[in-house]
């Protein structure tokens, strides 16, 4: 199979979707890889290191995607690729299409089939690639918010962590999955007074007992937030539900409650965010103040530290690579069923129902589409 990487086209993105390293492992297993002139520089990868891993360098994004059979990015399409796309090419990627309906119609139009990293799935519920960035995006969340906090800017100039005779900044963490278990690791490390509020118990206890009284837990109802909230340091938006737009938790009268100069990261802004006042930002221009609370709200947060997230990406999303370019997309997806409820669309078709509910778009179980798929 012949496989392709671009440079990133989305704003501030300095990650690549294969590292040299990656293509080496994928021309050592028999296949081709095209890779777009300068497509790793914002990682510090060289064109010369791609050549040497045995890949093509072409000079245009065009270039690839005309020969590519299964193209391989960091973020969803940008409006110069849509017409890149075509039928029956392979696009793997992060998607998050519950909050990019014009990403899902280009998607559409171009019959190619898209699966979102965000969306694999495996059977115990854990997404795999979408985990190392949410680790990467929960630990810069307290360094941001701590970095915010300071002057000068708007910040109400606290240290995270307090002094002796001076108490530490109150850190409230909504949710408890992967962004959210490393916002609390950073937090505490800081020396940050923590509260975490879930709707999972199970998460709840878990770190209950990992951090043995450091952390204050709540169950997420809008009076226990509520109350967790008013006076609040720093708010830490970690919640996903998958394939989904992030629901909205924290309501601007909460956000109002925090006072002038507390901030708030809402990592779930790649889904749309989940307080009522999130608007997306740049890494060029990260925050904006609304009702006195600093925000900051960068879809792409990892796209900040290109080297370690490019590196921690390639080295999940290769063995699924590999299945697909060894054996073709069809048994790829029989045989892991991870990797079939990661297909989002389908030659036209929308087929993963979460993203469909959330758009308000009609979709197809991919299993009627291509019966071949259908689980043994």
């Amino acid at each position: 199979m012949i496989v392709g990487t671009v440079r990133e086209t989305k704003a501030d993105e300095y990650r690549v979707a294969l590292t040299p390293q990656g293509v080496a492992d994928i021309v050592q297993a028999g296949h081709a890889v095209l890779v777009e002139r300068t497509a790793g520089v914002g990682s510090n990868y060289a064109d010369e290191e791609y050549a040497a891993a045995g890949a093509t360098v072409l000079p245009t994004p065009a270039d690839v995607y005309a020969r590519a059979e299964l193209m391989c990015e960091v973020k969803e399409p940008q409006p110069s690729e849509y017409e890149l796309l075509r039928e029956g090419q392979l696009l793997f990627t992060y998607l998050h299409l519950a909050a990019e309906p014009a990403v899902t119609d280009a998607l559409l139009r171009s019959r190619c089939i898209a699966i979102g990293y965000e969306t694999v799935r495996r059977d115990d519920g854990f997404l795999p690639l979408l985990a190392p960035m949410s680790e990467v995006a929960g630990r810069m969340a307290v360094e941001i918010g701590a970095h915010y906090l300071k002057r000068p800017g708007p910040g109400r100039g606290m240290l995270l962590g307090g002094l002796p005779g001076v108490p530490p900044a109150h850190v409230v963490i909504v949710g408890s999955g992967n962004v959210g278990r490393n916002a609390v690791r950073a937090a505490v490390g800081a020396g940050a007074r923590v509260t975490v509020a879930s709707i999972d118990q199970n998460q709840l206890r878990a770190l209950e007992e990992l951090y043995a009284g450091r952390v204050e837990t709540l169950l997420a109802t809008p009076q226990a937030l509520t109350h967790a909230l008013a006076g609040a340091d720093l708010l830490i938006g970690a919640v996903l539900v998958e394939g989904r737009r992030a629901p909205v938790v924290v309501s601007r009268a909460m956000v109002r409650s925090m006072g002038l100069g507390a901030v708030i990261v809402d990592v779930a802004v790649d889904q749309g965010g989940c307080v009522e006042t999130t608007r997306a930002t740049k890494h060029d221009e990260p925050i904006y103040v609304e009702e006195g609370v600093v925000h900051y709200a960068v879809p792409n947060m990892p796209g900040a530290v290109p080297r370690t997230a490019s590196r921690a990406l390639t080295n999940l999303t290769l063995p699924y690579i590999l299945r697909v370019a060894n054996g073709g997309f069809a048994a790829a997806v029989r045989a892991d069923s991870a990797l079939r409820r990661g297909v989002n669309t389908y030659l036209g078709e929308l087929t993963h129902e979460a993203v469909a509910q959330s758009l308000s778009r009609p979709w197809t179980p991919l299993e009627r589409l291509l019966p071949a798929v259908a689980a043994k």
